[in-house]
């Protein structure tokens, strides 16, 4: 497989862009007007305890204050309560670990250390950790914990057991704790030594601003968008770094050089006419990213719907009749396992987290429904972020949850339509005409009214004339007021304005109904 990562800066905006075999995989985008924070170190201030849920919300400066849940404190081993004896890795030892009230540890009006793990996201603020991590290129230093482990990504045994003997040799006693990372495979124990020394002379610097510092306060700015994709992307895995901008090429050459001198022949400056992102397809594919229906090779498509609460996805055959019409459980089977792969691959592109479900084309088979689960779940493999396919339900859905740590493409680069407040519907013309009735009557009862003048979209005018050519006069009778209708090609196709009198006063809210 042949894999490539693409660049595209300005001063205004960067993409990045992951290509395997040609095909847009991953995107992400960074703006100086978006302001991420994922990643960054804020001294904050607890604004309120709350036992109830076992979680508090800290001040750190941004809009909404952070959330900060009591598994994310900083707690001895001998404050936790171990239910069953059985804690390995973060997500099962939440669950095998009781933890102490939040309130014996952190109270109203203090000021706390914490990280950002996720960005806000629609009307929730950001997600916060007291659990400091600083990532570098072949470590990541987490100055409150005593671990030291090696990427999940790195399999051979030996080499894991020959890393973690390595990392435990140049992290002095009572330090922190260390991951190593995945590109650490080949790394030598000079180049994790001196990479521990950056990382904790960076951990002293944060220290030292934090005690001058008041809440609520930035401390430390985690890097940014291209940055941090070349520390933790970049290995030997990519063929090539191809990127269209001059001084983030030089800084990119600088970076490279100082870390990983053998990936320099891999690092490429695009100067061509025709920009990156056209000549190698990748603009064509962001655009489509936005796009509810995905149509699949098989000539089968699925919708991709996000919601507050869920992204729900939905499977059709459409015109995919299969070969044979004596063999149903075929065609759906293919359009099912041809869904899948899809799935995988937009969701990864799209950013999508929280959870998913999944309605594919119903099947009678178990063995098919196993098939379709296995191909979801091999092709979920290859998504960086952490994702988890359960078994079919009984309702024939699969239910599927993926990590989220920032709003995706989709709620980064749109805003809510303003002509259909985000539901994505609008009235029909002939709806508009009910409600411009129901109006009227209303203004007729107040008795406050002689004369309104009507303003509509043109589609609506046309829905009176064509279908209603009475509506005017027949209302005129039954109000008593001098009605008239104009067209307004500026007006949304769902609205109207009534205007009063000589003056054309706007009334439309005083009378409007729903």
């Amino acid at each position: 497989m042949k894999r490539e990562i693409l660049v595209s800066s300005t001063p205004q905006e960067s993409w990045v862009a992951l290509v395997e075999d040609k095909q847009l995989v991953e995107v992400m985008l960074d703006r100086p007007d978006q302001d991420r924070i994922l990643g960054d170190i804020f001294l904050g201030r607890v604004e309120a305890v709350l036992p109830g849920i076992q979680a508090a919300f800290v001040a750190i400066g941004t809009e909404k204050a952070g959330f900060l849940h009591v598994s994310d404190l900083n707690l001895d081993d001998e404050d936790l309560d171990d239910d069953n004896g059985n804690g390995n890795g973060n997500g099962r030892r939440r669950r095998s670990k009781k933890y102490p009230p939040i309130q014996e540890h952190i109270q109203k009006g203090q000021q706390i250390l914490v990280q950002v793990t996720k960005e806000p996201i629609s009307t929730k603020g950001p997600r916060l950790t007291a659990q400091i991590s600083l990532p570098g290129r072949f470590l990541v230093y987490m100055p409150f914990s005593s671990h030291v482990g090696v990427s999940r990504k790195i399999e051979g045994r030996d080499q894991r057991s020959k890393l973690r003997k390595m990392a435990r040799e140049v992290l002095p006693a009572n330090s922190g704790g260390i991951i190593v990372r995945t590109v650490s495979e080949e790394v030598t124990q000079k180049t994790l030594e001196a990479e521990f020394k950056r990382l904790h002379a960076l951990w002293e610097k944060i220290q030292r601003r934090a005690d001058s510092s008041k809440p609520p306060a930035a401390i430390h700015r985690e890097a940014k968008l291209i940055s941090g994709i070349i520390r933790d992307l970049f290995s030997d895995k990519f063929d090539a770094l191809r990127i269209d901008n001059r001084s983030v090429y030089n800084e990119v050459v600088e970076y490279v050089k100082s870390v990983d001198p053998d990936l320099m022949n891999r690092v490429h400056l695009y100067s061509g006419h025709e920009p990156l992102f056209d000549k190698t397809g990748v603009e064509e594919e962001i655009q489509q990213i936005f796009q509810r229906r995905v149509d699949l090779k098989s000539g089968g498509h699925v919708v991709i719907e996000p919601t507050e609460a869920l992204v729900s996805i939905d499977v059709n055959t459409g015109r995919f009749t299969g070969k044979g019409k004596k063999d149903p459980e075929q065609t759906i089977l293919k359009t099912n396992l041809d869904a899948a792969r899809e799935i995988a691959k937009q969701l990864r592109l799209r950013d999508v987290g929280g959870i998913i479900v999944v309605d594919f084309i119903d099947m009678e088979s178990q063995e098919n429904r196993d098939k379709v689960l296995h191909e979801l779940r091999s092709h979920l493999g290859r998504d960086r972020a952490r994702t988890k396919a359960f078994e079919v339900s009984s309702l024939g859905l699969v239910e599927m949850t993926r990590q989220r740590v920032r709003p995706p493409l989709f709620h980064s680069l749109t805003e809510v339509c303003t002509s259909c407040g985000g539901a994505g519907r609008v009235y029909t013309p002939a709806t508009v005409v009910r409600r411009i009735e129901r109006s009227l009557r209303r203004a007729a009862t107040a008795r406050d009214e002689k004369r309104i003048v009507v303003r509509v979209h043109p589609e609506v005018a046309l829905q009176v004339v064509e279908e209603e050519p009475d509506f005017l006069r027949r209302l005129k009778k039954r109000t008593h007021m001098d009605l008239e209708m104009r067209d307004d090609p500026l007006m949304r196709q769902d609205e109207f304005r009534l205007l009063s009198g000589p003056a054309e006063t706007d009334v439309t809210d005083r009378y409007s109904v729903v």
